[in-house]
């Protein structure tokens, strides 16, 4: 038998008492408040602390008095003389039981603003409400790049959730995932990502065409196929094309070329210390991906390959077309790799080649997307900082630091 089946609950009918200390925070004042409790052989059915600017919040519910003879107004009087002494407020409420149980389906909500006004934060707690749902915690996740809360929910499914708050987003302007609770959560141990304009800032197949003079052309066409308004295969062979005669050294210039997005190496970097594995998926080219993988320290990597003949493209490529039916084929083949299961991956992009990646992947995330994609997608990012997915996933700013300070 577990040390957990041992423990008796409160009965719903128990005595209990709600202590609330309020005040200046400073060392202590836990250990103070509980060393007043113990004289009176109380046990700890529920606690919670919260410091804010400096002032802390520090509730405790609590059974009532079991010491010899020991009265609740023994209790209270010691408590507030105690709180006195401490300079703090303090409450005392009687009542029965434990906390009042959950509502079925519980999720987390994630709200990401840039800022985060009282209006947006309304509207938002409105519509949970309106759903049916109960917000049981809410707490800050970040306040910089952006302001990141998050919400703990119950009484409503998730899939109404997501619905609901995913039309009220739009038309606040602020970022807001919902992801079902639960240890799946945390066991969401693959991230796969596209690279243009999502891991770097750049269209890469835009790059080549730079200098071979033609890039406006494939810029439009890139447009096109990215908004879904072209077959992708046909666009990649059409602007592939373009590139004929090129020599192999324009390679080392691209990868030069090539910008991060704000955040990248951050996510990456936390990703990796948490545990995760990390691959990307392009509908650009294995000479610039292969070379983010190893700059990066990613764990997996596919793209299509420019033929290079005689020091020369040849304006064709070889080999499998990563396109949007096989980038989750490729999500599918990482995950098999890895040893996660497909409902504990996380896909991130932003054109329309992504859509059957993001559908396939646990949580699809639309990293500055295109609306098409947005629509579509578990939820959308469209702040320019690709390291607020790790907000999605629960990761705090300060786990972020942590994990990336160099020792």
């Amino acid at each position: 038998m577990s040390a957990s089946e041992n423990v008796v609950p409160a009965a719903d009918d128990d005595p209990t008492l709600l202590v609330k200390i309020f005040g200046k925070d400073r060392p202590g004042i836990t250990a103070g408040l509980f060393d007043t409790l113990a004289a009176f052989s109380v046990d700890v059915v529920d606690i919670e602390q919260v410091v804010t600017r400096g002032r802390i919040t520090l509730c405790a519910l609590v059974t009532a008095p079991k010491g010899d003879g020991a009265t609740e107004g023994e209790l209270r009087s010691t408590v507030h003389s105690w709180a006195d002494s401490m300079r703090l407020q303090t409450e005392i409420i009687s009542g029965r039981g434990d906390n009042r149980p959950r509502g079925v389906g519980r999720s987390h909500v994630t709200v990401l603003g840039h800022p985060l006004t009282a209006e947006s934060t309304a509207s938002i707690a409105a519509c949970i409400t309106g759903t049916g749902g109960n917000i049981d915690r809410i707490f800050r996740l970040a306040k910089y790049p952006v302001t990141a809360v998050e919400f703990a929910v119950s009484g409503t499914e998730t899939e109404t959730l997501r619905t609901a708050l995913a039309l009220e987003a739009a038309k606040l302007g602020v970022d807001v995932a919902v992801v079902a609770a639960g240890l799946q959560r945390r066991a969401q141990r693959l991230v796969v990502m596209d690279v243009d304009s999502t891991l770097i800032q750049d269209e890469v197949i835009e790059l080549f065409a730079a200098h071979a003079g033609c890039e406006a052309e494939v810029a439009e066409v890139t447009a096109r196929a990215m908004r879904g308004e072209l077959d992708f295969e046909e666009s990649l062979h059409a602007r592939v094309a373009l590139l004929a005669g090129l020599d192999e050294s324009v390679v080392d210039k691209v990868r030069a070329e090539v910008r991060l997005t704000p955040g990248a190496r951050t996510l990456i970097r936390t990703l990796k210390k948490l545990g995760f594995q990390v691959g990307v998926v392009s509908g650009g080219f294995t000479q610039v991906t292969d070379d983010l993988r190893e700059r990066l320290g990613l764990d997996f990597a596919s793209a299509n390959t420019l033929e290079i003949v005689d020091g020369k493209l040849t304006g064709r490529v070889t080999g499998e077309i990563v396109d949007r039916a096989g980038k989750a084929r490729l999500l599918r083949r990482f995950a098999a790799e890895a040893g996660v299961p497909l409902a504990q991956t996380v896909a991130v992009g932003d054109g329309a080649n992504d859509l059957d990646m993001l559908n396939a992947a646990g949580l699809g995330v639309a990293f500055n997307a295109k609306p098409v994609v947005r629509e579509a997608a578990h939820t959308a990012v469209n702040v320019p900082f690709l390291d607020t997915v790790l907000y999605l996933l629960g990761v705090t700013r300060e786990e972020v630091e942590a994990a990336n300070t160099h020792e």
